[in-house]
């Protein structure tokens, strides 16, 4: 009796010194790989790489280092590894199955960090969503939209989407719609717009900025403007054109036509 305490003892002591070995190779094995992480976004040579490729590779230096500490604590509690791998490998199938959508998704993410369709800091819509990349992980990307909510994309509906990406190029075209009254001067009309076009100075002299008549009615001229200006600068010159054309047609007398209504008598 004495003996079996002894080795129950022993036991419980062997098996508690080695949780505590494991807990602590988590610990503190998970805390390093975080300072080393740290580390390795500091470095010059990261530093100098492109945004999109080093949040994709963060992201997978992450969980490379998170998966060694936990097998290393695995082996420390004495799970043989030989095991560990056959058990893994006869349940390839389901596991495979499981993850399906995270290999989806990984595969993904390898697509976009090699095709480029968009790179952190554009703006794109996605999936029913529109927002500012702001990383791009193993298996997801983050979007920030214009309210300041997070949207987070699995890879792999990315590069089976429609996805538009607003900063591929350089620049933007503009195309403005403006109502006037129908007895206003044409050549006079086309000639402020044009002139509020060149004169704004966020937009750009080539392509030319053009007006014409899109459509008219019984009391209006409707005209149609482009202009091109630099991607960054979309939204500033969607609000500074109208507003300079305000001024200019009120400075000139050029009217914007209101509705007409026929009030008839009942008899």
């Amino acid at each position: 009796m004495e003996e079996l305490l002894r080795q129950l003892t022993e036991v419980g002591i062997n098996a508690g010194v080695a949780l505590l070995r494991a807990a602590l190779i988590l610990i503190v094995g998970l805390k390093a790989s975080g300072i080393l992480l740290k580390i390795i976004k500091r470095s010059k040579g990261f530093a100098r790489m492109e945004a999109t490729p080093a949040t994709f590779i963060l992201s997978l230096l992450k969980i490379v280092f998170n998966a060694s500490v936990v097998i290393a604590a695995l082996a420390t509690l004495g799970v043989p590894m030989t095991a560990f791998i056959t058990l893994i490998t006869s349940c390839g199938v389901a596991i495979g199955l499981a993850l399906q959508g995270s290999l989806s998704n990984f595969a993904g993410g390898l697509m976009i960090l090699i095709f480029k369709p968009f790179e952190v800091g554009d703006y794109i819509e996605a999936g029913g969503h529109g927002g500012t990349v702001e990383s791009i992980s193993v298996l997801y990307t983050v979007l920030t939209t214009a309210d300041n909510k997070s949207v987070t994309l699995p890879n792999g509906n990315l590069t089976n989407d429609v996805v538009v990406n607003y900063n591929a190029h350089d620049t933007r075209r503009h195309t403005f719609t403006f109502t006037v009254d129908s007895g206003a001067d044409m050549d006079t009309v086309k000639g402020i717009i044009l002139a509020v076009l060149e004169s704004d100075p966020l937009t750009i002299s080539e392509p030319a900025p053009s007006v014409g008549v899109e459509s008219q009615t019984d009391t209006a001229v409707i005209y149609s403007a482009k202009v091109w200006c630099k991607s960054e600068h979309y939204w500033d010159v969607r609000y500074s054109v109208p507003e300079a054309l305000k001024r200019a047609f009120d400075d000139k007398g050029i009217r914007v036509p209101h509705p007409r209504y026929e009030i008839a008598e009942k008899k």
